[in-house]
């Protein structure tokens, strides 16, 4: 029997590793640097969001450019904000917007920069490459997950987490794996656990509509004890296989086997760890504060990841993904006046506020640095490919919200020319973001970890920390 084998529990495979990737390199100077944070709340809005429907409009370009809303004020001095933002607009003095975040991946394809910091190579930047491969760039959240394998004692909190779903399994069914929020070359070890929410068999929008309690059973795929095993029989099975080990010390001793032992350990813990379970457990949460956050598949997957900050995950990814087209998401081509006014942005201005003062309630936001981004803009041209109603890629500009963990609330970073196509001071690259995240964890962006060939390889692309977003 192979290990894989004798570890799987009722057919589920709990690690997601290969005898090949158990090990990994030792980083090289990670550490060290003064954290502001103990956790990162990573919220992605896939599609691309338009700059000028939300934190950076242009009420008084030409009608071509401005859109369909209007602009009101804001807690921020200079802040020109939408509407259909009124909450996010009362409580501006919160979180920092950057407005001049850039790249040159114009294509969905840029959910790999945003979530890695690296750009893809130059072969293979088209969008024809859909599904993430092993020799990617590993997302920030697995950066973290290995930088922390030393800390993790067995049954911990996982360190990197992604909420509702991995990115593109709604919209794709699982046919693909969508770039970005993988560990790539780190080994599949340091993925994140994520849960598994389906949507109904119609075609209905799960981020649109309030989500009913059968649907928001949050469970980590291969961490739930199959049908006929019970936590007592998990227990036997556990014991008989520590007997195993034992007989099979001498591998340890082999290159590139001495870690298994900690993952498989650590995963078991995970499978009967009550504060794992009680994390994902958002019925313990008041109805009336459901109702903040919205009922909503993001709002609700929001209040999952803050209860995993609070039980100890160190980054966690909430997506708000496209389920069945561009009308649907943020991904704007065609009805969008419709879809942003009706849906994305009341549940997007319900939910991000009612995180940011539940979580400065909580005292949370002190040490989580929340970051709300998705992976590029909109063209400044309204009415577009053809559509009198909407807006196409454009990555050139766009803005991304930060708050807590030291970040200054009610700062603007940077400015966009006049119809908010490029920056026009302090632009930002991803890079940059990235940087700025690995710091505020107290990780150096400029030390080093070893690829699968041994060789030093840097954090970040180049990346500074954005520094104008602290006092």
């Amino acid at each position: 029997m192979s290990r894989r084998e004798v570890l799987q529990v009722g057919g589920a495979g709990l690690l997601g590793v290969g005898s090949g990737t158990v090990a990994a390199a030792e980083s090289a100077g990670a550490f060290g640097r003064a954290a502001r944070a103990k956790s990162v709340m990573f919220l992605y809005l896939f599609g691309g969001p338009s700059q000028l429907e939300t934190f950076d409009m242009k009420p008084d370009a030409a009608s071509t450019v401005r859109g369909p809303f209007s602009a009101i004020s804001a807690r921020t001095p200079g802040m020109r904000i939408c509407e259909h933002l009124p909450k996010l607009a009362a409580c501006s003095d919160r979180f920092a917007v950057i407005r001049t975040l850039n790249h040159t991946q114009n294509d969905h394809n840029a959910a790999h920069i945003i979530q890695t910091g690296w750009h893809m190579p130059p072969a293979e930047r088209g969008p024809a490459k859909v599904n993430a491969a092993a020799n990617d760039w590993p997302s920030m959240g697995s950066v973290v997950s290995y930088l922390d394998r030393h800390d993790s004692a067995p049954g911990s909190m996982p360190s990197y987490v992604y909420l509702p779903n991995r990115h593109g399994e709604i919209q794709l069914g699982g046919r693909y794996n969508r770039l970005g929020q993988y560990a790539g070359w780190l080994g599949p070890e340091y993925n994140a656990l994520a849960t598994r929410i389906r949507k109904k068999a119609h075609l209905d929008n799960p981020y649109f509509r309030d989500c009913s309690e059968s649907e928001l059973q949050y469970q980590f795929r291969g961490l739930s004890l199959a049908d006929g095993v019970t936590l007592d029989r998990l227990d036997r099975r556990r014991s008989l296989l520590d007997q195993f080990e034992s007989q099979r010390g001498v591998l340890e001793t082999i290159g590139g086997t001495s870690g298994y032992e900690r993952h498989r350990r650590s995963a078991l813990g995970m499978v009967t760890s009550a504060k794992l379970r009680e994390a994902l457990e958002i019925r313990r949460e008041s109805a009336s504060l459901r109702d903040r956050y919205g009922r909503h598949l993001f709002g609700q997957s929001l209040i999952v990841g803050r209860r995993m900050v609070e039980a100890g995950s160190r980054f966690v990814t909430v997506i708000w993904d496209m389920p069945d087209g561009a009308p649907s998401g943020w991904d704007s081509h065609e009805g969008m006046t419709t879809s942003l006014r009706d849906h994305l942005l009341p549940g997007l201005d319900q939910s991000v506020s009612a995180l940011l003062e539940d979580m400065s309630d909580r005292g949370l936001l002190e040490d989580t640095l929340v970051v709300c981004v998705g992976e590029m803009g909109r063209t400044p041209k309204f009415e577009n490919r053809g559509s009198a109603d909407g807006r196409d890629h454009w990555g050139f500009c766009f803005p991304a919200l930060l708050a807590g963990a030291g970040v200054q609330g009610g700062t603007l970073y940077g400015r966009s020319d006049d119809i908010a196509a490029y920056p026009l001071d302090h632009p930002v690259s991803p890079a940059d973001l990235s940087a700025t995240i690995f710091d505020s964890l107290g990780i150096d962006p400029h030390g080093t970890i070893e690829d699968k060939e041994g060789r030093p390889v840097p954090l970040v692309d180049g990346g500074e920390v954005v520094r104008g977003l602290y006092a």
